[in-house]
């Protein structure tokens, strides 16, 4: 499978978008690493674990773009595939995700598109994150784009089970047999309450922290 690429120039269009969309996942990346320098330095605490980016591969993007009938173009891609950049912001704690989303929601130069809140309603799956489609403008030499990506936010809970789900989907080709789906939808309550009271107690410590220093 593969995107196509009748003419020279066609394959040169393919290197300059792939360019245009690592060039914005820097952008977003470098913007979230400062914000969480920012917050450390104000509130002595940084809410964001870790931070992962990824382009989407050649044959994830005309798979998807057959699923929704259309051709393997680059012009369909751009147009029609809106997590070809994808950044995902790994937090501790659940109160994090949408602290961080606010944050990126007010940059001046970032514009959000579409939100998705697998918190307040999870997939039937049991997936859960936070899922926002932005732009952000690249400045090239002669021309500033606007390029589309896709920012996920989740705990190292939520994380953890959605890479083990990614996992067993990908074996069973999406077909997973009923016994292990629903022992998937188990474990994401599981991390849903570990969660829970992993917040709590960071919560409960926040507040002797604060008595002690009265």
């Amino acid at each position: 499978m593969e995107l196509v690429a009748q003419r020279d120039n066609d394959i040169d269009n393919w290197k300059e978008v792939t360019l245009i969309y690592s060039s914005a996942l820097k952008q977003i990346s470098v913007k979230l690493e400062i914000l969480n320098d920012e917050f450390q330095h104000v509130h002595r605490y940084n809410p964001i674990e870790h931070i992962k980016s990824r382009i989407k591969t050649p044959e994830s993007i005309v798979k998807k773009l057959k699923k929704h009938g259309y051709e393997s173009t680059i012009q369909n891609m751009i147009e029609h595939v809106n997590d070809i950049a994808g950044i995902r912001v790994i937090c501790s704690f659940t109160s994090d995700i949408y602290r961080i989303a606010d944050m990126i929601r007010n940059q001046s130069d970032i514009k959000v598109i579409a939100v998705k809140d697998y918190l307040v309603s999870p997939k039937s799956s049991g997936y859960k994150s936070y899922h926002m489609l932005v732009t952000v403008p690249v400045y090239l030499s002669d021309r500033i784009v606007d390029t589309k990506v896709e920012i996920q936010i989740r705990t190292v809970a939520m994380d953890f089970w959605a890479s083990l789900e990614h996992k067993i989907n990908y074996k069973f080709e999406g077909n997973a047999p009923a016994y292990i789906k629903n022992e998937l939808i188990e474990c994401s309550k599981m991390a849903s309450e570990l969660d829970r009271r992993m917040l709590s107690l960071n919560e409960e410590i926040q507040m002797i922290n604060q008595n002690k220093s009265q």
